[in-house]
């Protein structure tokens, strides 16, 4: 070994100090000094577990990059997937060794650059293109709704392509799945089914955010012979808070926008035998004409209930076919008494109002009803009928609801943060 000191050359006048980011020349320095010279090839300082493009790595095994020469030391070394974000790795304190702290994604390119320094502060640098095995079968998700502008009710969910059952696998699923809003929101996924999970926050959507989701779980190892697929992520905005309040006692609609009351409408909702299901309700879709038929709710043609009618101004609210609606036809029960067949029915003009007044994921919520609540799924979106605690024990991650936002990412638990690079 030479026997010069190890030093790096920092240049001063008296007792000012020049930052070692800054090639310093001042007091008659020399631009060759080593913080200024331009880094050497250290290819043959570094070794790693995997040669540079030779042969692919094995992404349950983590990436090691180390030096041969005891002269020289590591000074940082990032692992970069196509996408640009990082993949987390320690460096040990001598120097000498740095190691991914996380799996590796399966059938993805990373690209890994090395800093070195030799015994005399010389800078040095190397770049290793590491490319990992495609893994088996893919999962892919789909995320809903489309991107666009809804109202604060709307939950977003995620479809998969094949069932997950094991808890672990569902823990790596919901880790890789983020929601972030602006402003932030505490919210959570929950697991309607193997294939079904929704995200709601706490609280409805803010009027006015920005909500972003997307996936990290491209190439993670979910289970044996399962990695994740690719997912087109969605950008949805929400416009003002409008909520419908329809007490089935007093056969009135008030409706309310960010909380002021706007309008007050006479309604008619289900009779005895066809009560409307009380509880909170999201609009699906609005429809401005639908055929409707008895038939469709179960109701055998030719008895007394049965009815086959031109509907206009439909607002949907359940997947099964509940709507509010134009109905004048019973403009003189509206207001005074319940007498449809578990659909909300108004004048022909209010309807329209209402039409044009709602978007889709707004809020329709059902008072003093006869009928039973509102289930939280398989009805169209029952989710804000469920318990915040409720909701929470839905989730696989199980240790609280994330916060979300642009500035903070949604809170995952250690084992479940170290499953993907980093964004």
């Amino acid at each position: 070994m030479s026997p010069r000191p190890r030093t790096r050359t920092v240049l001063s006048c008296g007792l000012l100090l020049v930052p070692l980011a800054v090639s310093a020349t001042a007091c008659g320095g020399s631009s060759s000094e080593p913080l200024s010279a331009n880094p050497y090839d250290a290819a043959d300082q570094i070794t790693s577990n995997t040669p540079d493009g030779t042969r692919t790595a094995d992404p349950n095994k983590p990436l090691e990059v180390s030096v041969k020469d005891d002269e020289a030391r590591l000074t940082d070394v990032t692992a970069t997937d196509a996408s640009g974000r990082s993949i987390r790795g320690e460096l040990t304190a001598d120097g000498k060794h740095w190691r991914t702290t996380v799996p590796l994604a399966a059938g993805v390119r990373y690209t890994v650059q090395i800093s070195t320094e030799d015994e005399d502060g010389n800078p040095g640098s190397k770049t290793l293109h590491v490319a990992t095995k495609g893994g088996g079968d893919r999962l892919q998700v789909t995320f809903g709704p489309d991107s666009g502008e809804y109202g604060v009710g709307q939950p977003v969910t995620a479809k998969l392509s094949r069932e997950v059952k094991d808890p672990q696998a569902r823990a790596v699923v919901e880790s890789a799945l983020k929601v972030d809003s602006t402003p932030r929101v505490q919210g959570s996924w929950y697991w309607v089914d193997g294939k079904t999970l929704h995200f709601r926050p706490k609280e409805y959507w803010p009027a006015h955010a920005a909500i972003e989701v997307h996936s990290n779980l491209e190439g993670l190892k979910i289970s044996k012979g399962l990695y994740g697929g690719p997912a087109k992520p969605v950008k949805l905005t929400t416009g003002d808070k409008v909520v419908a309040i329809t007490d089935a006692s007093s056969h009135t609609m008030t409706v309310l926008r960010n909380g002021r009351q706007i309008n007050t409408l006479p309604v008619t909702t289900g009779k005895p035998g066809f009560d409307t299901r009380n509880g909170v309700k999201v609009v699906l879709a609005k429809e401005s004409f639908v055929r409707m038929t008895s038939g469709s709710i179960g109701i055998p043609e030719g008895s007394s209930d049965s009815y086959d009618l031109p509907v206009y101004w439909a607002t949907r609210v359940t997947t099964s076919g509940e709507y509010v609606h134009a109905a004048p036809w019973s403009v003189g029960s509206q207001g005074a008494a319940n007498v449809s067949h578990g659909c909300t029915g108004m004048s022909t003009g209010d309807a329209q109002w209402f039409f044009n007044t709602v978007r889709v994921g707004d809020i329709v919520k059902v008072v003093n009803s006869g009928g039973d609540t509102m289930a939280p799924f398989g009805n169209g979106f029952g989710d804000w009928n469920m318990p915040w605690q409720e909701w929470r024990e839905g989730s696989a991650l199980r240790n609280g609801a994330a916060t979300t936002g642009a500035a903070e990412r949604q809170r995952e638990p250690a084992d479940a943060a170290r499953l993907r690079p980093e964004v």
